[in-house]
């Protein structure tokens, strides 16, 4: 585990997103992108990493996002085996350098000096003044160009414990999503039981999507925190539009959505546009109640929300409804329950012949509209995938299927076999197909 530490605007993310070989990390060019710590992982010669991207560093004083951020590169750099400390050669050494040099001297990590922006055979030159900050000699690079990154591998490899990540590839993976200042961050923080994202009053705090793997009893899982998604014509430019790139990049790469709704306020129509992009994406969802501990906790009131958000979400009936509250820990172990259960219905199979006879009893109680002289037949259908769980109907012209049967043919695979909780994806295949 190796984490990038520096002071703002040094290229921490754009060296992060090098080394993962992705695009993760916002780069911008403002300090203080970066808040929360972001995991990512990769491999070079066939050792497994997790590289740890962090907000940049101010050793003194500030309130607010500073110290919050100075904790979270706190926690990175405890649980990492080695720190990359960056700076950058076309500023020189400046007393912040310093100061996080100090800081870095007094932890047992194993610390590799990283000059960034060396460009060129000038800025080359002013590498040999860090050599001051006491880390011996610095490891040149260009994050930006990708220079001197396989020479910083070489060092990595050779000081690093040998040691293989786990797959992640059997992970359930959560993705907290919502729109902004619903509380997505508060209950990240409430289901790991640790500050472990940065959380305020302050609408917009979480810029990426912040992966966290966790235990949950005997399953393990990926929690997902993501910024909140704004209707298109409300999003500014710059940080707030990669913002919400990555939230639905999150949606995109998640097992289980979980929609947090404020259940002090109304449902907005963003918070359905939000749970139209998790069913289009075809992945399980939950929708949160969040703040509940506002709410006198009667069941005439959980009755009345539950008609309210249901009567908004008519598009997903199948998504449960929880009642949370992240402030004060309301059910979010029943949450957790929750998600586990959807997971395994994810990943349930049912036999060819189940499917057929299925088929026939709902094709023999209502056969699918022919239009004109055209007769619709549908000849065979089996599942063909899980997670989601995806259906193959073959049909003698796929056209003539009216998306009302398509509908009336999900709900009888759901009445006779459940998938509560996940969407399910219907595909109709022709003769000639």
């Amino acid at each position: 585990m190796v984490a990038i530490v520096g002071r703002p605007n040094v290229g921490k993310s754009t060296l992060f997103n090098r080394l993962i070989g992705g695009r993760r990390a916002i780069v911008e060019d403002i300090p203080g992108t970066t808040r929360d710590r972001l995991y990512g992982e990769t491999e070079w010669r066939d050792r497994a990493f997790t590289v740890i991207d962090t907000g940049g560093l101010e050793t003194r004083g500030g309130e607010g996002y500073t110290a919050l951020i100075r904790e979270q590169v706190r926690e990175a750099m405890a649980e990492a085996d080695a720190i990359l400390f960056m700076v950058d050669t076309a500023a020189g050494v400046t007393a912040a350098d310093a100061e996080i040099a100090a800081l870095l001297r007094r932890s047992d990590k194993t610390v590799l000096l990283v000059a960034n922006k060396t460009d060129n055979a000038a800025r080359e030159e002013h590498v040999v003044e860090f050599h001051e900050l006491g880390f011996g000699d610095p490891i040149p690079i260009s994050a930006y160009h990708g220079l001197g990154i396989r020479e910083l591998q070489e060092r990595l490899l050779n000081l690093t414990p040998e040691s293989r990540a786990e797959s992640a590839e059997d992970a359930l993976r959560l993705a907290i999503v919502g729109r902004p200042n619903v509380g997505k961050s508060a209950l990240v923080n409430a289901v790991l039981g640790r500050e472990r994202v940065i959380v305020s009053a302050e609408a917009g705090t979480t810029r990426d999507a912040v992966d966290t793997p966790f235990q949950y009893q005997d399953r393990a899982m990926v929690l997902v925190d993501t910024a909140g998604i704004r209707r298109p014509g409300k999003v500014e430019r710059g940080v707030e539009k990669y913002s919400v790139m990555r939230a639905r990049e999150a949606i995109d790469r998640c097992d289980i959505a979980v929609v947090v709704l404020d259940a002090s306020g109304k449902v907005a129509a963003q918070d359905l546009h939000i749970a139209g992009y998790v069913a289009d994406a075809f992945k399980g969802m939950i929708v949160a109640a969040n703040k509940w501990d506002l709410v006198e906790d009667t069941e005439e009131n959980r009755e009345s929300f539950a008609r309210r958000v249901l009567g908004r979400l008519r598009f997903t009936p199948w998504a449960p409804l929880a009642f949370v509250s992240a402030k004060t820990g309301l059910n979010v172990e029943g949450l957790l329950e929750l998600t586990t259960e959807i997971g395994e219905t994810r990943s349930t199979r049912i036999t060819t012949s189940e499917v057929n006879s299925l088929v026939r009893e709902a094709v023999a109680a209502h056969p699918p509209p022919s239009p004109g002289r055209r007769v619709v037949r549908i000849k065979f259908a089996t599942q063909a995938e899980i997670r989601p769980p995806t259906f193959v109907f073959f049909t003698n012209d796929a056209s003539l299927i009216h998306f009302s049967y398509r509908r009336y043919l999900e709900n009888a695979i759901r009445r006779r076999f459940g998938f509560e909780g996940t969407a399910i994806r219907l595909i109709f295949r022709s003769r000639n197909e």
